[in-house]
C-alpha cells in the first residue's frame, strides 16, 4: 500500500493555519481581528501563523488604514487555495481508506 499521507501538507498541521485557510478559503478575505475573533487566537499566535503562511506563499496580505486605524487583511494565493484543496483531497482519501482495508 502506498503512503495514504503522503499529500498531506505540513503547512496546515496546527489548528490556527488550518482554520485561516478554511475562511479564506470561503470568503473573499478576512482580517486580522475578524480571524482572531473567529479562531479564539491571541494577537502573537495568529501573527506567527499567518506569517508562516505568507512565507509559503499561500496568502496574501494587504496593509490599510480605515479612519486612521491600521488594518491587516489576508487573501488566500491562488497557490494557497491548491494546496489547500489538495490537503483536503489527501485527508478526504485518508478517511475513506478505512474502506480499502475492509475489502
Amino acid at each position: 500500500m502506498k503512503n495514504i499521507i503522503s499529500n498531506i501538507n505540513k503547512a496546515f498541521d496546527h489548528r490556527i493555519r488550518l482554520g485561516i485557510m478554511s475562511v479564506l478559503m470561503v470568503n473573499e478575505y478576512a482580517d486580522f481581528k475578524t480571524l482572531k475573533e473567529l479562531l479564539g487566537a491571541t494577537d502573537g499566535n495568529l501573527a506567527s501563523h499567518t506569517k508562516a503562511l505568507e512565507k509559503q506563499k499561500y496568502i496574501k496580505v494587504e496593509k490599510s488604514f480605515i479612519d486612521r486605524k491600521p488594518n491587516t487583511r489576508y487573501i488566500a494565493s491562488d497557490k494557497g487555495r491548491k494546496a489547500f484543496q489538495d490537503h483536503l483531497d489527501a485527508l478526504e482519501k485518508l478517511l475513506n481508506s478505512k474502506n480499502e482495508l475492509k475489502n
